[in-house]
């Protein structure tokens, strides 16, 4: 059991839901996100959701774009993205996944992709680009080395491939919340609710929504529906808007966080 196995065991126990913050790794500089990630986790996070600046993202909207461009700008690369991880783990435990192109991955290579992933205190690969009928490679080195192997179900997604990536998926199932890029929303899809029971019928592993969720209202009214809770967009925006000084985008992430953390402690769930 790695450490989201652990924190769903956990949160399960006590009937919560967790919250998981995206940030950008690299975003505003490397020592900021390190902050960050321990910030996160000190206002209540229960999983950090860490994205790999990658030129062409594929499921990103304008906001995790531009953080992707800004970081690559100052030529932060893969080897960056690892160090950084491991000042984390010299100072945090809290469970940590990438959101990765397989691009990346890839040209690395399987094998050291992974082992430098797992070394660096990674507990689990989000990879949007790689259908699930291919991942079986990467999947199987991820279990070898006790990484999650986390999919992405879309409510586009057929009910056959839905199956297939709930039988697939470890540590936990991506839900995306509505058609299209990340980015905040006014109002989530009314059919969420509908969309979220039927794949509680097809699996017991955790489900967590993301895409579109931004408002700790929003939060609120998916916790008794979802196993968790991730926000990007709104954290990116709120880390680019204070850029120039990384203390102060410390500050307005940790009040977010806590807000998010607070909305979703307040509404308990039967223990499963």
């Amino acid at each position: 059991m790695n450490r989201i196995d652990a924190c769903f065991e956990s949160l399960r126990r006590e009937g919560r839901t967790a919250f998981i913050p995206f940030l950008t790794a690299g975003d505003p500089d490397a020592r900021a996100t390190v902050a960050l990630v321990e910030t996160c986790a000190r206002a209540g996070a229960s999983i950090v959701e860490l994205g790999f600046p990658y030129s062409d993202p594929i499921a990103d909207g304008p906001t995790i774009q531009n953080s992707y461009t800004r970081t690559l700008g100052a030529r932060f690369r893969l080897d960056d993205v690892f160090a950084m991880m491991r000042s984390v783990r010299g100072q945090s435990d809290v469970p940590l996944a990438a959101m990765v192109s397989y691009s990346l991955i890839y040209r690395r290579g399987l094998d050291r992709f992974v082992r430098e992933a797992a070394e660096s205190g990674l507990d689990g690969l989000i990879v949007p680009d790689l259908p699930v009928e291919e991942a079986g490679p990467l999947a199987r080195r991820c279990a070898e080395a006790r990484l999650g192997s986390i999919h992405l179900i879309a409510p586009t997604t057929t009910p056959e491939r839905r199956r297939l990536i709930a039988r697939a998926a470890t540590g936990f199932i991506y839900c995306v919340s509505v058609v299209g890029t990340t980015g905040a929303r006014d109002a989530l899809p009314p059919e969420l609710v509908s969309y979220l029971g039927d794949l509680r019928q097809l699996t017991d592993k955790p489900l967590a929504v993301g895409f579109g969720v931004s408002r700790p209202e929003q939060a609120a009214a998916l916790a008794l529906h979802a196993d968790g809770v991730i926000v990007g967009s709104a954290i990116v925006r709120l880390i680019e808007e204070h850029r120039l000084e990384p203390a102060a985008a410390v500050a307005a992430v940790e009040r977010f966080v806590g807000e998010m953390v607070e909305a979703l402690d307040a509404v308990r769930k039967p223990v499963r």
